[in-house]
């Protein structure tokens, strides 16, 4: 059912899942939705379950028509989104009736909105996945961002429509311009001075221009090495601190490249992904080193708190399953 035209798809849009896993081996990233958690929670709004493709829309300017009637919720960044000129209320379960023009005007929070519509997007799945991976043309809408034209389809949607709002306490605050980032050290920290460490994890560091879907590259106090930057090429698991031979920390995101020759001090545990991906150029960026059990544990309470919240939102709610 064609529910979508894009009217101007903004800084950048794209159609994301939660990833295209199994094929890292064979040099094609994970690619989906860079924060994961407002990407599920608008999806368990609408009554989808957790992982169907929603739209990511970057910064702000994006500007959307619908073609049908539609269920639909804004989770992640606060970009003034509006409906025919009035505010959305985000975190939210809203009806639109065809016609309706939703807009992302302003940047207020964050970095990364996500749109999930009843029903699911439908594009085709390619590798198991309808994330988009644009350098490598997979995945989404025509391997590629969202152009003004494209008219995106969704699944039918037959359930009742649901009526839900996430409560205050689930929703993360995208204000402040400083965060903390948990870290396990390693795999390869003992190629680092005991000084570079102490520099890693006691500095602070802001987020540069060049800052996109595969990586953060970050400015502040170089991380010396103790002889040089180079090892032999190895896997780039998610939220990877790669330290290159001028010192300065990279983060690497979902559209990393899976493997790299770079010394890798330290590695963001999956719960901080998300507020990482909200942060803009310019944010502040400090690390806190964790234990591999404390990491563990975190995962593990958030991922309970995401359960936790699907029951809360109902058993009458529908979950479509389908791509």
């Amino acid at each position: 059912m064609d529910t979508l035209e894009i009217i101007h798809p903004g800084s950048l849009t794209t159609v994301q899942d939660l990833g295209r896993n199994g094929y890292q081996q064979y040099g094609v990233p994970v690619s989906g939705a860079i924060d994961s958690y407002a990407l599920r929670l608008g999806n368990l709004l609408v009554g989808n379950s957790e992982g169907l493709p929603s739209l990511e829309v970057t910064l702000f300017g994006c500007r959307l028509r619908f073609l049908a009637d539609a269920t639909i919720a804004i989770t992640g960044a606060d970009l003034s989104p509006t409906l025919d000129g009035k505010p959305v209320d985000m975190w939210n379960c809203t009806t639109v009736k065809r016609g309706g023009i939703l807009a992302f005007s302003r940047l207020k929070s964050g970095c990364r909105a996500y749109l999930a519509v009843g029903g699911g997007i439908s594009v085709p799945v390619v590798m198991g996945s309808a994330a988009t991976y644009v350098r490598g043309h997979i995945g989404g809408f025509q391997g590629r961002a969202l152009r003004a034209g494209d008219v995106i389809r969704t699944i039918r949607f037959e359930g009742s429509i649901p009526v839900a709002r996430i409560p205050s306490g689930y929703i993360p605050n995208y204000a402040s311009n400083k965060i903390e980032l948990r870290v396990t050290l390693g795999p390869q920290d003992d190629y680092f001075t005991d000084n570079g460490i102490r520099t890693f994890l006691n500095s602070a560091y802001t987020v540069s221009t060049q800052a996109d879907r595969m990586g953060y590259r970050l400015n502040g106090p170089r991380i010396q090495h103790r002889a040089g930057a180079d090892i032999i090429t190895d896997g780039i698991p998610l939220g990877a601190v790669q330290v290159p031979g001028d010192g300065l920390p990279i983060i690497l995101l979902a559209d990393r490249q899976t493997t790299g020759g770079y010394t890798k001090i330290a590695t963001v545990i999956s719960p901080d992904i998300p507020l990482l991906a909200q942060a803009k150029p310019g944010d502040e960026v400090a690390f806190r080193k964790v234990t591999q059990d404390e990491a563990f544990l975190a995962l593990q309470a958030y991922e309970q708190r995401i359960q936790q919240l699907a029951k809360l939102l109902g058993p009458d709610t529908v979950r479509f399953d389908n791509v």
